[in-house]
């Protein structure tokens, strides 16, 4: 059913409701046990009962578990805590000369978050990366070039092996405000490469899901440009009033809702956010989803708001 709604608000064909999706953390479990359990309880005709015998150390992906593993670029990642997600500390071409012998890995995988800017950054580092980006040697088009053949074999891979209607991408593209390496040079060395993974999905007859972190209000007809249907960006670093100014009735969203206010706010600051989003970015015929990311420092008293408001507003109908 959710994703049923997600595709009619994508597509502008009248949900029955606005589609909302839940995210929570593992360490959200680990820090609240049954305590979160029996709020969710409440909610079951929200958000299922997946959680019900959830066991978050069971469950926990190498990416979530405190220490460190090396993934098949040879990016070392980093842990401190269990049920958090790692970052990568130990970045495998640390020159421009090692873009000439670096490996791509061999065998057939699932696209991950980071795909293709982010990866960029984990492979040189970031401020490599940013000094590639301000001067352009050779070897930058060469790093990027090998990242995106190997993302569009992965990619056709992916529409082999899924056959559902919305293929879901992750790549965070913005910073807190504005893009790292300017508007101007993504559209010059990474639209191109969206473009292409994008247009595979688009000639399946695919719609596309692109879920990017940070401030990219200004590429975000670029995206769409590129083959993205329904764009998942954050509000506090994006700004309520472009999102309505750009994407209201024209680039349809999932919008990730203040994940920045969650831990701070009151209950009441909770339903406020919810009622203002909606009341600013809804359409009857669709273009908007919400998205509510649960992390473990935000109280129990405002999951349980955001729970009781975003249930109510769902129904919403202006």
């Amino acid at each position: 059913m959710a994703n049923e709604l997600l595709i009619k608000a994508a597509t502008y064909q009248y949900p029955e409701q606005i589609p909302v999706s839940f995210g929570f953390l593992p360490a959200v479990f680990i820090k609240y046990g049954d305590e979160i359990k029996k709020i969710l309880s409440k909610y079951e005709d929200l958000l299922g009962n997946w959680w019900q015998n959830y066991d978050p150390y069971a469950n926990l992906s190498e990416s979530y578990r405190k220490g460190g593993y090396t993934d098949i670029w040879d990016c070392v990642w980093s842990n401190e805590v269990d049920g958090m997600a790692a970052i990568v500390t130990g970045h495998p071409v640390k020159t421009r000369e090692d873009v000439h012998t670096m490996k791509v890995p061999e065998g057939d995988h699932w696209l991950p978050h980071g795909f293709m800017y982010l990866i960029l950054l984990d492979l040189r580092g970031f401020e490599e990366a940013m000094v590639d980006f301000f001067e352009e040697p050779p070897e930058l088009q060469m790093l990027i070039d090998k990242v995106l053949n190997y993302n569009l074999k992965q990619t056709k891979y992916m529409l082999e092996n899924n056959k559902e209607k919305m293929v879901y991408f992750g790549d965070d593209l913005g910073m807190q405000k504005g893009l790292a390496i300017g508007a101007e040079k993504w559209r010059k060395y990474m639209k191109p490469c969206f473009s292409a993974i994008y247009k595979l999905c688009k000639d399946d007859g695919r719609l596309v899901y692109m879920h990017t972190d940070g401030d990219i209000h200004e590429i975000m007809p670029d995206l769409q440009e590129c083959g993205v249907d329904i764009i998942n960006p954050q509000i506090r670093a994006n700004g309520l009033d472009n999102l309505e100014k750009i994407c209201k009735g024209k680039i349809p969203i999932n919008l990730d809702l203040d994940r920045q206010l969650f831990p701070f706010g009151t209950p009441s600051d909770m339903r406020k956010h919810v009622e203002e989003c909606v009341k600013r970015l809804y359409l009857p015929e669709g273009g908007l989803g919400l998205n509510i990311e649960i992390g473990p420092d935000d109280p129990l008293e405002n999951i349980e708001a955001l729970c009781d408001a975003v249930g109510e507003i769902r129904f919403y109908k202006g």
